[in-house]
């Protein structure tokens, strides 16, 4: 495996030893395959940073574990890896990643108590709402390592801080807009969540319910949510939920996996004229430019990085305070005339 990284820099992206760097990078015996895949991103990963390398100032390692469909999660590392830049001061901060699109609520616990026995200076999470996931956060604040939820959150726990959308909001707007463009017509809403343990989404649809009841009572709501934002699951839910709805005006998709969702009401004959999807990731922009999908509920993921680093640095006096934004993210309404660079 070829590099130009010190091992000592590998070692400490990677969170593994010294000596297990070595024999991963010098191809000898008694490497596990996970070993040589850790080695392999840490390579990956200070490639990305490697203006950073040279900064001076106290090096902080910030973890990002997030559970989501991997387009989301390409767009969460770049929005990271961007903003490093930005994040000036007396520290340089080091990302490392642990991204999945499917995790139990004990397989991300263990992720969160492997990370700590390791080290870390802070936590930037991306997880369902569950107890062990809970627990795990609690371990890591007695530890003294700060956690923050990026996007979707964990309200009472020993979290910092949340960076993100400010979800009651969006799912009010999807309401809004899908009733004006609705035009007073009856029918019914499909509603797609990834998962409603994501407390982010479950927000955003419980705003939604509520705003639509005000703004469009003759329209009723149809829920297909649990397909973890994955093409595959998403598209069996809506099937299994969907196909004796004749009368379907729109769609709005929390939690992703448009592409399935849109393949499953064309079979069916189903196809709205109105669709309200969330995050301009590439899946989206390539929608949104075929006019499959009318609007996106946007937010500035490098924004919201920056935020969460922030708080990171905030919580070991780096930064002080005031210099990292508070609150939820403003929504931007995305169409199809407005698609941005």
């Amino acid at each position: 495996m070829t590099h130009r990284f010190p091992i000592k820099e590998i070692a400490a992206q990677s969170g593994l030893s010294t000596a297990t760097v070595d024999r991963v990078l010098n191809a000898r015996a008694h490497v596990s395959a996970q070993s040589a895949a850790r080695v392999a991103a840490a390579i990956a990963e200070l490639e990305g940073q490697e203006a950073q390398l040279s900064a001076r100032g106290r090096r902080v390692f910030v973890d990002l574990v997030v559970e989501a469909p991997r387009r989301f999660s390409t767009e969460i590392r770049a929005a990271a890896e961007a903003v490093l830049p930005l994040m000036g001061g007396a520290a340089v901060i080091r990302p490392r990643f642990s991204f999945h699109e499917r995790l139990s609520g004990p397989d991300t616990a263990t992720i969160l108590d492997r990370i700590a026995r390791r080290g870390s200076q802070g936590i930037c999470i991306k997880a369902r709402d569950l107890p062990p996931v809970r627990a795990a956060v609690a371990r890591l604040a007695e530890r003294g390592i700060p956690v923050v939820t990026i996007f979707t959150d964990l309200t009472g726990t020993e979290r910092i801080a949340y960076a993100g959308l400010d979800n009651p909001m969006a799912g009010r707007t999807a309401a809004w807009l899908i009733a004006r463009m609705n035009g007073g017509q009856g029918g019914t809403v499909l509603t797609a969540m990834s998962d409603a343990r994501f407390a982010g989404e479950e927000q955003r649809f419980a705003a939604f319910a509520q705003a639509l009841r005000r703004e469009a009572p003759q329209l009723a709501i149809l829920d297909a949510s649990g397909g973890g934002g994955l093409n595959p699951d998403t598209a069996r839910r809506i099937a299994e939920v969907t196909g004796q709805c004749r009368d379907l005006r729109a769609v709005y998709s929390m939690g992703g996996g448009n592409r399935g969702i849109l393949a499953t009401l064309k079979d069916l004959g189903r196809l709205p004229d109105i669709y309200v999807a969330h995050d301009l990731d590439a899946d989206n922009r390539e929608l949104l430019r075929r006019r499959s999908i009318s609007v996106v509920l946007d937010h500035d993921l490098r924004a919201d990085m920056q935020s969460a680093f922030g708080h990171i640095l905030s919580a070991h006096r780096l930064t002080p305070p005031s210099a990292t934004p508070s609150g939820p993210s403003p929504i931007r309404v995305i169409t199809p005339e407005n698609i941005p660079p």
